[in-house]
């Protein structure tokens, strides 16, 4: 891709800064992290400092000030790497900082958003629940209203920094009788679950936030991929939420944060890219030096086809997600644009990886390599933040409607 189509300098100056970062700290230590399945606090606090938790916010909230391009070029290149230091950027940004900034109060944002934008605390979206994943609407947490609170009472599943974040974005139903029309959302509050390796480390923690009685982290998810970003149940048993923590209105939590799951597909494509591009990195890297029948197999026309399909479609799915996020980042409709991304490239990563692992041979199949950790972390990709064939049915919904108009 032509850098000088989306690019500015400052770009540019953005990317080589995370590159080498995501090289010299990230790469080093991401085997460890998902191997152990833990969180890695260490380098999160390195990424804290150097603004990448939140780098599309204002500098007067304690942002980098950057813009949305610059923020998807953080996610990709830490994904090239390693996939769940690109999530934990992705997540803590779009989904727990993103409906503060975008849908809150001033006060709200004045007393919140800092401490995320700075990475003093992580943050998290309370949405998905067990029976409420791609049937978003079927939310089943209720919220009460009560004279100054409201009383919340319900459990959220797969949520990311669930244990280890401090400040919550959640959904609950106000009025069961609005349908989709009665979903509000909330601001939480809770400690992290790791406050010993906050305290030692400075990060992670903020002792003015109010530890709300009945909000908890449940149980922490053993998973496949993205193993080192944190993913755990969000239980709430008769939690008192001032009135002030409320998000907006009453019944506009659901179209609020379906505007930010349209903002979160654009993140998931920027790092199935990346994930792809480190699977292609290394596939070529491999297949330059491995040597069969007395020659490197990348001589070998089989292997060149297989490089060739991953570098062909990482072209377009660059071209995909880079149009999205200029779309979003100029005031333009781009639901249906971040939907082609995300579902382009989430099954392009999931191609790319397997491609990756097999020019690998048999030591694809191994952990002296990282591809077999890509092709775990690209999975999820066609499954997180709206499944590959919820993304066909909105894209299909805008097709038919613009049919219509």
């Amino acid at each position: 891709m032509d850098d000088a189509l989306y690019f500015t300098e400052q770009h540019l100056a953005t990317r080589e800064m995370v590159r080498q970062f995501a090289r010299d700290e990230v790469a080093p230590t991401a085997a460890h992290w998902d191997a152990e399945g833990k969180f890695p606090w260490e380098n999160v606090k390195k990424m804290a400092e150097l603004g990448l938790l939140g780098v599309p916010w204002p500098e007067d909230l304690g942002g980098a000030g950057l813009d949305t391009l610059s923020y998807m070029i953080v996610i990709e290149e830490l994904a090239k790497v390693d996939a769940s230091h690109g999530l934990t950027v992705s997540a803590h940004t779009t989904l727990g900082t993103s409906p503060i900034v975008r849908f809150g109060s001033e006060e709200q944002k004045r007393r919140f958003v800092p401490l995320l934008a700075s990475g003093r605390v992580m943050g998290g979206f309370g949405l998905t629940e067990p029976d409420a994943g791609s049937d978003a609407g079927g939310t089943r947490t209720t919220a009460v209203r009560k004279n100054d609170h409201y009383v919340l009472n319900g459990v959220k599943r797969f949520i990311t920094h669930g244990s280890v974040g401090e400040i919550f974005v959640v959904t609950a139903v106000t009025d069961r009788s609005k349908g989709t029309k009665g979903i509000s959302s909330f601001v939480l509050t809770k400690e992290t679950s790791d406050l010993s390796t906050a305290l030692k480390l400075g990060v992670g923690h903020e002792p003015s936030l109010p530890r709300m009685k009945g909000f908890r982290a449940g149980k922490k998810e053993d998973k496949l991929g993205w193993r080192a970003s944190d993913t755990a149940e969000l239980i709430m048993e008769d939690v008192e939420v001032p009135v002030e923590n409320l998000i907006g209105e009453e019944g506009k939590g659901f179209v609020n944060f379906m505007k930010t799951l349209d903002s979160g597909r654009i993140g998931i494509a920027a790092l199935s890219l990346g994930i792809a591009e480190g699977a292609l990195e290394h596939a070529l890297r491999y297949a330059s030096m491995r040597r069969q029948f007395g020659q490197p197999i990348a001589n070998f026309q089989g292997i060149q086809f297989q490089l060739s399909d991953m570098a062909t479609e990482i072209e377009a799915g660059k071209h995909l997600m880079f149009h999205a996020a200029w779309l979003a980042q100029h005031g333009k409709p781009f639901s249906k644009e971040a939907a082609i991304a995300k579902l382009f490239c989430s099954e392009l990563a999931m191609r790319a990886t397997i491609k990756a692992v097999q020019i690998h041979g048999g030591y694809g199949y191994t952990k002296d390599y990282p591809v077999e950790r890509f092709m775990r972390d690209a999975k999820i990709c066609e499954i997180g933040e709206g499944t590959s064939e919820i993304q066909r049915i909105v894209i299909a919904r805008h097709l038919l409607r613009e049919l219509a108009d």
